[in-house]
């Protein structure tokens, strides 16, 4: 479960970068609306299965509310997901 977690907090991190970075832009500069309704639709499941998954690994794991609550912040700022899949999520090595 945790490597599925790592999978989708790049992912997760990678479509909101595409979603805000390009197909905003393109939405509302270009007037090119398609890849910004695609974009947006796997961004919002890949959110959802952010957050399922924290919730799901936290408990696995038995990380707490605190561990949750710093992932589920990850999940509103850019970046940040690529941070907790490296700080949090990594096997050490």
């Amino acid at each position: 479960m945790l490597q599925a977690f790592r999978i989708i907090a790049i992912l997760e991190g990678i479509s909101y970068l595409a979603l805000f970075g390009i197909t905003m832009p393109l939405k509302y500069w270009a007037e090119i609306s398609g890849p910004n309704k695609v974009v947006g639709y796997a961004h919002g499941a890949l959110f959802i299965a952010f957050i399922a998954l924290a919730l799901i690994v936290c408990f696995q794991k038995k990380w707490g509310v605190k561990r949750f609550i710093i992932f589920g912040i990850a999940s509103l700022l850019p970046f940040a997901t690529f941070y907790v899949e490296e700080k949090y999520l990594r096997p050490a090595a």
